[in-house]
């Protein structure tokens, strides 16, 4: 597993972003898959770089902060069994752990997607709809 070294940190707090107690480290953020490819397609926007991540299995804390703490990259995990039923996290929910310095470069290229027209919730075509308007929009 991907983990800091022993004896780089003493302690950890955590605390919602918005309260700006102190400087993080490390974000924790929590999406489903939609919002989470968004994201993740706002953080390729501008300098774009292949991301790759990996499972450990019930360790989901060493795929995302962990991981993310060591190489300073984000790093999506799918929450573990004790994230699920200690923590509340939704079985529909993935986590993405990330260096805040990762946060406004993700926000600026979500600001440009939607500008593309790649927003969340993202809709879908049925079977009832002509899908060619939208694909010459993105393909014309």
């Amino acid at each position: 597993m991907t983990v800091v070294p022993f004896g780089q940190y003493e302690a950890m707090a955590d605390s919602p972003l918005i309260s700006q107690r102190f400087t993080p480290d490390i974000c924790l953020l929590y999406g489903t898959p939609g919002q989470m490819i968004l994201f993740i397609n706002g953080l390729q926007w501008s300098g774009y770089k292949k991301l790759e991540w990996s499972v450990v299995g019930e360790s989901s804390c060493a795929d995302s902060w962990g991981r993310a703490l060591r190489t300073r990259e984000p790093s999506l995990s799918i929450p573990c069994f004790a994230e699920r039923r200690y923590g509340g996290v939704l079985d529909d929910e993935l986590l993405m752990a990330l260096p805040p310095e990762f946060l406004l470069k993700a926000l600026d290229g979500l600001e440009q997607l939607s500008k593309n027209g790649l927003r969340y919730p993202i809709p879908q075509y049925g079977v009832q709809m002509d899908v060619r308007a939208g694909m010459q929009h993105s393909y014309g």
